[in-house]
């Protein structure tokens, strides 16, 4: 089955089978292939032959660059379904996630073929007669990408579309976990190369590595933006050995995010946006539901009906009409185990969290979603476990619950469930939420391509797709043109 995939999707054989690094699939844990992971000898020529591209493809006109990225989002169009089925058998997404996380990178190419005619400078009064002043928008240059494995393709497109219309060259390091969907994206994006003609050799190139290969192109000054997703810890190594270089870093890291519900909450609504929030992609994404911050009045209630939602969770193959597939691998379901006996050491009350489906699938893991009743926000609460863990607390006040959203080290995504205007826009405000994402009436998952996507504190800082994202990818430049026949200096110095 999956070599039929891959064929389909333009992967050769010999890239899939014939390597020394097993690649399994979390649905039953049987491998599915085998491939070659590159050196750091490796790493350093892909790199230098980005760098020879980038210095072609800055001097081609921004639209023209358009044209490529159009050309690829028409590939993956063709191919939508075939790349959404790998998706789900190599990280173990359901089907309807598989092929959203496609239309992701489709979108993200239609956001970047407009954006290839908008990078816009800005016109500057000069203080100083006959002069004029502009803001100028440049290529940067190489631009490495480190993806994780719960988004094995959208978070690449996300960068590498922006990155081409801006003028630049990209390399790429995936997960050791997910090697196959980055093989096949990558052919299709050699099949839109292929298609446009005339692009440099080595403007776009797949690294398959492991961590010695992740620190080559971190520390390669050759690569201008380094953008690595991953855990905070990964953050914390990647930040700042790029800053001791002077490079550039765009971190998009953990999330431990919350939902305040308040009294006034329309609770079927709420339930709908926690269980999409709590449970999709089996709790491994940045964004997922990880704590629930209940008005005391209606707790009981609340709990009542999460519950009784969980219950008639479907969990199986993630291709079989199942809303939850299993964990990436064992140490996840270990991490998660080892969170809830922590919850339950600091007080909580858990409710589910049992390994399913053991004796159908021994090899894999797939476990009941845990809804778990805290008695405040304790330690194991302010720390993100990638897993369907969700932590309920109550609150009395609103700036209790306000106060309890932002305190967690991390800042991405966060939202409120109210019908009371007051506590809406006051949660929108400077003085309310301080994450990145801040939503009203709607989880804290599902972000559309057209806003800026990352947060604050921990969560690095970085902003992806959409909104005004591009200028991460680009050099600024002020440019000042004397067109009169006298040199006044600004200020009103006078230098004779």
């Amino acid at each position: 089955m999956i070599d039929g995939l891959l064929e389909r999707l333009g992967v050769p054989a010999a890239a899939y089978r014939d390597g020394t690094h097993p690649v399994h699939t979390p649905i039953d844990g049987s491998q599915i292939g085998a491939v070659t992971l590159q050196s750091k000898a490796d790493v350093q020529a892909r790199i230098g032959a980005a760098q020879e591209a980038f210095l072609a493809w800055r001097n081609v006109p921004a639209p023209r660059r358009g044209e490529l990225v159009r050309l690829f989002a028409e590939v993956l169009r063709e191919h939508k379904a075939a790349l959404g089925e790998l998706v789900s058998v190599e990280a173990g997404k359901i089907t309807q996630e598989g092929l959203g996380e496609v239309q992701e990178m489709i979108d993200i190419c239609d956001f970047a073929v407009g954006l290839s005619r908008q990078l816009y400078g800005l016109t500057i009064a000069s203080e100083r007669p006959g002069h004029h002043m502009r803001e100028t928008w440049h290529p940067l240059g190489v631009v490495g990408v480190i993806s994780a494995f719960n988004f094995p393709v959208a978070v690449w497109a996300w960068n590498t579309a922006l990155a081409l219309v801006c003028g630049n060259a990209v390399v790429w390091k995936p997960s050791e976990k997910t090697p196959l969907t980055a093989l096949a994206s990558q052919a299709l994006l050699d099949e839109a190369l292929k298609r446009f003609g005339d692009a440099p050799e080595g403007l776009a190139q797949l690294l398959l590595g492991d961590r010695e290969a992740g620190e080559a192109m971190v520390d390669d000054p050759r690569v201008a933006l380094v953008s690595a997703t991953g855990s905070t810890r990964m953050g914390r190594e990647v930040g700042p050995r790029v800053a001791a270089r002077f490079g550039r870093s765009l971190l998009e890291l953990g999330g431990n995010n919350a939902m305040i519900l308040a009294p006034s909450a329309d609770l079927d609504l709420a339930v709908r946006g926690i269980l999409f929030a709590a449970v999709g992609t089996a709790g491994q994404r940045c964004t997922t539901l990880r704590r629930l911050i209940v008005h005391r009045s209606i707790k009981d209630e609340v709990v009542a009906r999460v519950k009784a939602a969980y219950a008639k969770v479907r969990i199986g193959d993630p291709r079989e009409n199942n809303l939850v597939g299993p964990l990436i691998d064992q140490q996840s379901f270990q991490g998660m185990q080892d969170a809830l006996a922590r919850a339950r050491d600091e007080g909580g009350q858990v409710h589910g969290g049992e390994r399913q489906l053991q004796g159908q699938y021994p090899n894999a893991y797939y476990v009941s979603p845990a809804l778990v009743e805290m008695p405040g926000q304790t330690g194991v609460v302010r720390h993100e476990t990638f897993a369907p863990i969700l932590y309920v607390m109550a609150y009395d006040e609103f700036e209790q619950a306000l106060a309890m959203n932002n305190d967690v080290p991390q800042g991405l995504s966060s939202c409120i469930f109210t019908t009371d205007l007051r506590e809406a826009e006051r949660f929108q405000s400077a003085a309310g939420s301080d994450c990145g994402i801040a939503n009203v009436n709607i989880g804290t998952s599902g972000a559309e391509i057209g806003g800026a996507f990352g947060g604050e504190k921990e969560t690095g800082g970085g902003r992806e797709s959409g909104s005004d994202a591009w200028r991460a990818y680009m050099r600024r430049q002020t440019n000042t043109v004397n067109y009169s026949r006298e040199l006044p200096l600004a200020q009103g110095i006078v230098f004779d």
